[in-house]
């Protein structure tokens, strides 16, 4: 009871955020782009990403891992808004640890530590998320200085998760 309660809730839950994250980021800017099948496509893969993890598909955290990677590279390539083409290389690479942290945590046998590896994993995974979109906003206001009020309200938003989850880190 206590490896599936351990497992559901905080893994499973940014795992569910970076899905969203991830394919609304690549939506909102190739949408922004003018590629609105593109950005339906995105969000399409993200729906199918839940899909995958109710129906136990290992294979599809990878490929969406790889198309999602490719289109933001693409993205930056054709000089789409920076700033959601790297939220969206982020976020599908920590929902990709994520789902595979999920299968790694069902391996484990029960008499381990599972909250405190799970709490561990998941602060240096929120750090590597910090520092990767702290680099893409340097890169952002030195190369461009685009910084938009939709970038602000994601950048608010992932700020607001991290500190929300700063008193659980500390009392533990």
């Amino acid at each position: 009871m206590v490896k599936s309660l351990c497992e559901v809730v905080v893994t499973f839950i940014a795992l569910l955020f970076s899905i969203v994250l991830s394919s609304a980021s690549l939506a909102w800017g190739f949408s922004q782009s003018g590629f609105s099948s593109f950005s339906t496509f995105f969000l399409l893969l993200g729906i199918g990403w839940f899909f995958s993890i109710w129906q136990e598909w290992q294979w599809y955290a990878s490929f969406t891992l790889f198309v999602f990677v490719s289109a933001a590279a693409l993205g930056l390539w054709f000089g789409f808004t920076p700033g959601w083409m790297f939220a969206g290389g982020i976020f599908v690479l920590l929902a990709w640890e994520m789902s595979n942290f999920r299968h790694r945590l069902r391996l484990i046998s029960n008499d381990k530590d599972l909250r405190g590896i799970e709490r561990r994993h998941l602060l240096r995974v929120s750090l590597l998320v910090f520092v990767g979109l702290l680099l893409s906003n340097i890169a952002m206001f030195f190369v461009r200085a685009s910084f938009t009020f939709e970038w602000g309200m994601l950048l608010l938003v992932i700020t607001l998760l991290g500190l929300g989850q700063l008193p659980f880190w500390l009392r533990k």
